[in-house]
């Protein structure tokens, strides 16, 4: 079977898209630098799927190393490219970081993929190209304009869509497909692989699961004066497994059909929209745990309300997020308490 180069293989998407792949037959070599994410998420995925992933521990920003990997496994076939700083409220306070992280690790990736005539990647975008969309375009589809970037990390990958699209122009034989996802949330069912931030969690649902474990006091909600009905943003959550198997429906189409544009973009949401308080509303029916909150005020670079169209993907990929909220919630619970060993 086809082997594919995962970098970022050990984070949060990356290990459920890996266990996605390698469910479907594909062999799979993991790049990764552990920085925000750990080598025991390897054991998770051998235990899901009763086989190793390879695994090189490298910094996708370093040519050699990078190099030796595709030296190293001459059969890779195509890249999915999700090795990135990614906490909006971070970036903000690092931006160089982010550019250095974000752009370099691309730039050197593509310089090495053309070195070994490997010509497919699919590249783990965001909705935060789009800003914040005016109400003509909510729910957002791929014709939504791209708005100058609230956030250093919004704005990598911004510029990361360009570069590809740039690489691809210079160079024919490319073929690239582009996620622009919404907000991933959950953990595999089987409660072996979720996600596990390092520190203070930046997203939303761990915050949510880390408070109800009682590891945080409360959760703070950033601004409850947004235009939207209760006043809290609104985001479009979307199952990770789900969003994983959009991974490997991309990387089929890009292996298997010929009558695709040499690049394409697709957004990856569930094509409704919740609010923060809605969330946590949803999280206390599935679990049957109160989650003590306060409101703080607003936190820069969140935009106030997006949610997908994802008739695109629907379509063209064959791919649906279709998985409950509160089965959605009920699994990144079930995994806060396995990793917690809360009974």
């Amino acid at each position: 079977m086809a082997r594919i180069l995962v970098t970022g293989g050990t984070g949060y998407i990356g290990s459920h898209t890996t266990v996605e792949l390698m469910q479907q037959g594909y062999d799979v070599t993991i790049v990764d630098n552990l920085s925000n994410s750990s080598i025991d998420v390897i054991d998770g995925i051998a235990a899901i799927v009763g086989r190793r992933p390879e695994f090189a521990n490298i910094d996708c920003g370093n040519f050699v190393d990078l190099d030796n990997v595709f030296k190293t496994y001459p059969d890779i076939v195509g890249v999915i490219h999700f090795a990135a700083s990614k906490a909006v409220g971070e970036s903000v306070e690092k931006p160089l970081l982010y550019y250095r992280n974000n752009i370099g690790s691309l730039v050197t990736l593509l310089e090495v993929m053309a070195e070994h005539d490997v010509s497919n990647i699919v590249f783990s975008s965001s909705c935060t190209v789009y800003g914040q969309p005016d109400a003509n375009h909510l729910p957002v589809d791929e014709t939504a304009p791209i708005q100058k970037a609230l956030s250093p990390y919004g704005n990598t990958k911004q510029i990361n869509e360009e570069i590809i699209c740039d690489q691809a122009h210079a160079n024919k034989s490319l073929h690239a497909t582009i996620l622009r996802y919404f907000n991933p949330i959950g953990a595999h069912p089987s409660a072996l692989i979720g996600e596990l931030p390092n520190g203070v969690p930046q997203n939303l649902l761990p915050f949510i699961t880390q408070t109800a474990a009682g590891l945080r006091q409360e959760l703070k909600v950033f601004g409850n004066d947004y235009n939207t009905p209760d006043g809290s943003c609104i985001r479009d959550y979307i199952y990770v497994v789900d969003l994983a198997k959009a991974h490997v429906k991309a990387v089929e189409r890009m292996l298997n059909c010929n009558e695709r544009e040499q690049v394409e973009i697709f957004n990856l949401g569930t094509g409704n929209g919740l609010s923060v308080l809605t969330l946590i509303n949803e999280f206390e029916a599935a679990t049957g745990v109160k989650i003590p909150y306060s409101i703080v005020g607003r936190r820069e670079g969140d935009i106030e309300q997006v949610w997908a169209e994802p008739k695109k993907a629907n379509t063209v990929l064959g791919w649906k997020a279709d998985t409950p909220i509160r089965e959605v919630l009920a699994s990144a619970w079930k995994w806060e308490k396995h990793i917690r060993n809360i009974k």
